[in-house]
């Protein structure tokens, strides 16, 4: 059973564990320390058998900073050209000058065609919406779709910190067969998928073209100083989709107590059952949204490793550890202690 919240900070959102799985796959094919870079990031490495498992968003900008460190390439060392340090921040000076997001594009489709190492960038405008493609076919070694994802999250997450507002994604298109679970792409991207496609694009409104860039050179080397961060996660707007509302009001709920399914309604000015219809049709519900904020709350909390299994328990309205763990087994598939370096508890 659960009781009142009585503290808590917002927790950030987990991610699942094939990113690290694909890390690592990548990793053992170069004969890194895998066990080494685990470690850095706190990860144990039974986790990675564990379907369900999860990894903060910490960690997992851990895990792509060792990649960096071992390659000394931004592109992991999967591209036919290195892409020296710093070719990020080269990049995002040269388009950070352009009157809108358009022309910054159509200054990178010029970079990456004078610069071997980065993918060739289409953008192709099509009535009311735009593409924005990469190509991985000539010189790229991408068996476990790493540099797909993260291509194409980069790219959509340097256009919404450019323009500083969230861009909503019409679809994004992969080229590849569609994976037995969809949760990484829809939790990265957030948009409907099309798979087996010939290019690996985002498809967005044309209209966010004509966004004027909001950035300087100073927001430019804040920006680079720390990636990662923030871009591997979604950047979501709580205005976007009824989830994304639920979720805030549900977050909002860990500091006090949980609001019922009326109070959330009434806060979203909709009634309950109009409330579960538009959570139907976005595949989800209360119940699974408010399971996701404290999965990924207890996540933050046992890798910080700042507080015992009971104080996570209560901190998070649970009446005893005895229903946290049984919660947090049937969230992630593991015991809580499978997520600590050494158990605390």
């Amino acid at each position: 059973m659960e009781r009142r919240r009585t503290r808590s900070s917002a927790p950030d959102r987990t991610l699942p564990i094939e990113l690290v799985r694909a890390a690592v796959s990548f990793a053992i094919a170069q004969q890194w320390d895998v066990n080494q870079i685990l470690h850095q990031a706190g990860i144990p490495p039974l986790l990675l058998a564990q379907g369900r498992a999860r990894i903060t968003e910490a960690q997992a900008t851990s895990i792509v900073q060792a990649m960096w460190h071992y390659t000394d390439d931004e592109a992991f060392g999967m591209g036919a050209h290195p892409l020296p340090r710093g070719s990020f921040r080269l990049l995002l000076y040269g388009a950070s000058g352009a009157p809108d997001l358009g022309a910054a594009l159509d200054r990178v489709q010029g970079f990456s065609r004078a610069m071997p190492a980065l993918p060739p960038v289409g953008l192709v405008r099509d009535g009311d919406a735009a593409r924005l493609s990469l190509d991985l076919t000539q010189g790229f070694d991408d068996p476990e779709h790493l540099m797909t994802y993260t291509g194409l999250a980069v790219a959509h997450r340097v256009m919404s910190w450019a323009v500083a507002r969230p861009i909503p994604l019409r679809a994004v298109e992969l080229p590849f067969r569609a994976p037995a679970s969809r949760e990484m792409p829809e939790l990265v991207f957030g948009a409907p998928q099309v798979y087996e496609t010939p290019r690996p694009a985002l498809v967005f409104d044309a209209s966010w073209l004509t966004a004027p860039l909001m950035r300087d050179e100073a927001a430019v080397d804040l920006f680079v100083a720390r990636s990662p961060a923030g871009l591997l996660a979604r950047p979501t707007n709580d205005r976007t989709s009824t989830a994304d509302q639920v979720r805030r009001l549900v977050v909002q709920g860990l500091r006090s107590e949980q609001p019922p399914a009326d109070h959330i309604a009434e806060r979203l000015a909709m009634s309950p059952q109009t409330l579960r219809r538009k959570l139907a049709a976005q595949e989800t519900s209360l119940r699974q949204i408010r399971d996701e904020v404290l999965r990924d709350a207890a996540v933050s909390a046992l890798v910080a490793g700042n507080e015992s299994l009971a104080e996570i328990a209560e901190r998070l309205g649970f009446s005893e550890p005895s229903a946290f763990t049984r919660a947090f087994r049937r969230w992630t598939g593991s015991p809580p202690s499978a997520y600590r370096r050494e158990s605390k508890d």
